[in-house]
């Protein structure tokens, strides 16, 4: 197999996502952008940055309840030296939410702070950002209290802008999500393809799940150990992300005629387990200095 994947994935209605983004920033306070805390730096559109220019940031760290615990930690540490705020989330337990709406007001402090000294009472209004998939519309749904976007487990399910209201002192701006026009390094597109951020058909899902065996044995080796009862390294054919996928299809039994090993059943289940949290609790990247 080849050292790197290539992954192309910039549908055209993200062009307009990005003028209408852009366009929108002058209504906006401050802007929310939300990653996967599995993968904090991958989920992150290097764009936003640019685009955003100097308004207040929120950091929404989510799916926290599928990342390493004292991972995530050390992202939230990160992110704050970068001067952002940061909540960490799980949005289908409603963990962190409670946290969202203080986080915003403390963002947002100097102009809450403008606007009393003038008499004035007007709602913060927060733009809320991010690559498809990492769980905006259902975050928006939890901090409101009702179904006011949109949201399914498939990328690029929000089209247009949204105006929610979450109480007199908060309304937020739901977007469609965006990724960039390319990746500069393949990896981060193995990433979001691990994730489900990308759609399967752009990559081959067998050498996928191959290249996620070996990252989760090289840092997290306990688990696929207890998972697919492999204790050590099988005999290298020159991959051995495709040497443990193969052995952990043996062990499954997941075997085709003449003894061979399904593998691609195996990549299925290998890529579900990891995104459904059965497999345990994983952050794939760290931040700089601690990997």
């Amino acid at each position: 197999m080849e050292d790197q994947m290539n992954i192309q994935w910039y549908p055209g209605h993200m062009t307009k996502t990005r003028r209408q983004i852009e366009a929108d920033l002058k209504q906006v306070d401050a802007v929310c952008e939300i990653v996967d805390a599995r993968i904090p730096l991958s989920s992150r559109n290097p764009d936003i940055d640019a685009i955003c220019g100097g308004k207040p940031r929120v950091i929404v760290l989510n799916r926290i309840d599928l990342a390493d615990p004292a991972a995530t930690r050390q992202w939230a540490a990160w992110f704050q030296i970068k001067g952002m705020t940061v909540v960490c989330t799980d949005c289908k337990s409603r963990r962190g939410i409670s946290e969202f709406t203080p986080a915003v007001r403390a963002a947002c402090k100097e102009k809450l702070e403008r606007d009393a000294a003038r008499g004035m009472n007007r709602p913060v209004r927060l733009m809320v950002v991010g690559i498809p998939n990492v769980g905006k519309s259902t975050l928006i749904n939890q901090v409101s209290g009702r179904k006011g976007a949109k949201a399914e487990n498939r990328p690029g399910v929000t089209r247009g802008k949204q105006w929610v209201t979450v109480d007199a002192g908060l309304q937020l701006l739901d977007t469609p999500g965006i990724l960039w026009p390319k990746f500069d390094d393949p990896a981060v597109g193995l990433m979001l393809a691990y994730t489900g951020a990308v759609k399967e058909n752009v990559v081959d899902l067998e050498e996928l799940a191959c290249r996620l065996m070996q990252l989760l044995w090289q840092r997290y080796p306990q688990a696929i150990q207890e998972r697919y009862g492999i204790e050590a390294l099988p005999e290298s054919t020159g991959f051995p992300g495709y040497d443990l996928l193969t052995e952990a299809g043996r062990k499954r039994g997941f075997l085709l005629s003449r003894g061979e090993i399904n593998t691609e059943r195996m990549a299925r289940v290998l890529l579900d387990e990891f995104r459904s949290g059965k497999l345990g609790r994983f952050t794939l990247e760290l931040p700089e200095g601690e990997r």
